[in-house]
């Protein structure tokens, strides 16, 4: 069981045909993903990789029958794209691009929910079901599968912490990544929910920071809803007020979202909460 994406999940990339859009495309079909069509406008007929190229996501549509696809677009045009692939019936879109205007990110997330779509990012480095399928721009060699679900708000330290696991022989089962944008699809809630009911998932990790509310709704939710271990890790530890750290959701404002509350709401809700990833293969290996 997986969630989100398997084997079978169908796959566009919205921009293929691009520097970045041409070679993500050979690491997704290198890691299994069963890519089917590419979109670039004025260069249908072509092909990427092997994979057939079209002028329209509807032209994809008619021929490939798609679920999903990943936009390497550039950010003041991912609205139109998004909005052709929502409308074209897609469930899943991994928004690659940051800094997506904000009033753009919010007509993407009203359309899709609209839609009944599910939307990952902006600002992410996508999603996979480790040994099946990716729709991403992480590296293949560490994805490998196992028990442990792993949700971040951070690619680089999604890495690192995935990377850290490998070393230790332990895989996952899926790795989403939230994106850091401050107007985002997901929410930590809404991946532990499928965590939470996936058979194969034994464990789950949060990788958080600085900024928002959302490690502490994640909180609540552990608290009230979950059965499964969590552990966390949150960046930002010596962050100063006022001054944005990377994504530009990871801002600490009026006192809000700052680390010590993020780190108070996880403990009370008996979330073991790493100082370091190179910590979190040992408290993992704990539990499981």
């Amino acid at each position: 069981m997986s969630i989100y994406i398997d084997q079978s999940t169908r796959v566009i990339v919205q921009g293929i045909t691009g520097k970045q859009g041409s070679f993500h495309t050979g690491q997704m079909l290198a890691y299994g993903t069963n890519i089917v069509g590419g979109i670039s406008p004025g260069k249908g007929g072509q092909s990427v990789e092997g994979i057939p190229v079209y002028d329209t996501v509807f032209a994809a549509v008619e021929e490939q029958k798609p679920d999903a696809s990943i936009l390497f677009i550039p950010a003041p045009f991912v609205r139109d794209a998004a909005y052709e692939a929502l409308e074209a019936g897609l469930k899943i879109l991994v928004l690659i691009p940051e800094h997506i205007p904000l009033h753009d990110a919010m007509d993407i997330m009203a359309y899709a929910k609209q839609k009944e779509a599910v939307i990952v990012g902006p600002n992410t480095f996508g999603l996979v079901s480790s040994g099946k399928s990716k729709i991403g721009i992480m590296p293949n060699r560490y994805f490998i599968p196992g028990p442990v679900g792993i949700v971040s708000r951070s690619g680089t330290l999604c890495y690192e912490i995935v990377g850290q696991l490998t070393e230790h022989n332990i895989g996952t089962t899926s790795v989403v990544g939230l994106g850091g944008d401050r107007i985002v699809g997901m929410h930590f809630i809404d991946v532990l929910e499928q965590f939470e009911a996936d058979q194969e998932t034994k464990a789950i990790i949060l990788v958080g920071e600085i900024g928002g509310s959302a490690e502490e709704e994640a909180a609540a939710y552990i608290s009230s809803s979950m059965k499964k271990p969590v552990i966390a890790y949150l960046a930002g530890k010596s962050a100063p007020p006022g001054k944005r750290m990377g994504h530009a959701g990871a801002i600490i404002e009026r006192g809000r979202g700052t680390f010590e509350s993020k780190v108070k709401a996880l403990s009370a809700a008996g979330v073991r909460v790493a100082e370091l990833p190179t910590e979190v293969p040992g408290l993992l290996k704990n539990i499981l």
